[in-house]
Formats: C-alpha cells, sequence, structure tokens
C-alpha cells in the first residue's frame, strides 16, 4: 500500500488523488492527514520530504517522492505509462506546457492568498498578482476548447481543479463571467466520478 500526506484542502493533493482515481490506482493509496502550511513547517514530514510539503508519497518499497507532477508521472507508469501524459513527440510537450501553466496558476493563487492573509499586504505583490492572474484567465479562455477536445490528461486534471480552487478560495475573481468558455468546460469535467470522488472540502 502507498501511502500520500494528505490535506483535504490542498489543490495539489487532490491533483494526485483525481489522478489515481482516473487511473484506478485509489484503492492502492492509503492517505494520511499532514497539515503542512507555510508559516508551520510539518516538522515530521521533514525526514521524508525536507521542504515538509504536501503531497508527498511512500511507495510500497520506501521510496519518497514529492511534487504532485512527480507523483502523477509515477502512478500514469505505474498504470501502464502513457495515459495521463503523453509518452512522446508534441503530444507530450503540449500537455505538460498546458499543465505547467495550470499548475503554476494554482502556485501563484496560493502565494496571493498567503499575502492577502498579511495585516499589511504588499501593494506591488498584490498589483503582479492580479496582472498574471488576468493574463492567465485570458490565456485559458482562448485555448479551453482546444484541452476540451485533448484526450482526459494531467492538464486537464489540473486546470479544473484550478476552477474549484478560484470558486473555493477566491470567489471575488468573478472567473466564471468572465470566462464563460472555460467555466463551462470546468463544471462538466467537475462531474467526472474522479473529481466527484475528491471533493474540495474546508476542513
Amino acid at each position: 500500500m502507498m501511502k500520500l500526506h494528505w490535506s483535504p484542502r490542498s489543490p495539489f493533493v487532490r491533483k494526485v488523488m483525481v489522478a489515481a482515481h482516473e487511473l484506478g490506482l485509489a484503492d492502492r493509496i492509503q492517505t494520511m492527514r499532514t497539515v503542512a502550511a507555510m508559516t508551520n513547517p510539518a516538522r515530521a514530514l521533514m525526514p521524508e520530504n525536507p521542504l515538509a510539503k504536501i503531497p508527498t508519497m511512500v511507495l510500497e518499497d520506501g521510496t519518497v517522492l514529492y511534487g504532485s507532477h512527480v507523483i502523477c508521472e509515477y502512478l500514469d507508469h505505474l498504470a501502464g505509462g502513457g495515459k495521463l501524459i503523453p509518452p512522446a513527440g508534441p503530444a507530450r510537450w503540449q500537455e505538460l506546457r498546458r499543465h505547467a501553466l495550470a499548475d503554476g496558476f494554482l502556485d501563484l493563487l496560493i502565494l496571493w492568498r498567503n499575502e492577502r492573509e498579511k495585516p499589511q499586504p504588499l501593494a506591488a505583490l498584490v498589483e503582479a498578482f492580479t496582472l498574471k492572474t488576468d493574463a492567465v484567465l485570458a490565456a485559458l479562455e482562448a485555448e479551453i476548447e482546444r484541452i476540451a477536445e485533448a484526450p482526459v490528461g494531467l492538464a486537464q486534471i489540473t486546470t479544473a481543479i484550478v476552477g474549484d480552487y478560484m470558486d473555493f478560495r477566491f470567489p471575488q475573481l468573478g472567473w466564471r463571467e468572465r470566462c464563460p468558455h472555460f467555466s463551462a468546460w470546468q463544471r462538466r469535467f467537475a462531474e467526472r466520478p474522479s473529481m466527484r470522488a475528491n471533493p474540495v472540502v474546508d476542513g
């Protein structure tokens, strides 16, 4: 049994679990509730992951993997390879580029959330986060039809999770009104059994 350091609020952990369900591997993963915050490092996690970040996965042979992309690529390999990440060629680089955009956007949103929790958020940072968010949303809205046409993969999973995370943490962005095509696709993708089995939970 693989063990996954897990939190119900982490979009990166959710990515791993949605991928595991899509690959038929969820029943081989035992989740372990682990609290890891930027200002409160999970010291008990550091022997396995010095960064004290989740997701962190311990394989059956004791090997430790961390980083949602690395863990998802391992799971894809375990399921036979090429299911969520094309193995080679232009399709692979397209998938990885699209995933990098959605994954980087999640990073940006988490940093923005941490900044806004400060008593005096740095105005220049908030302005930069806003500018980048506007650019990413415009890019996703422009490309969502091509993303939707591709086979279900890591990029689609992560892009759909971005939508739920914005609903959860950034409702003031009004992203659904600004990005109607992205919003419509995201609502459809969110109905997949893998997404419904791993909902956004505030707990």
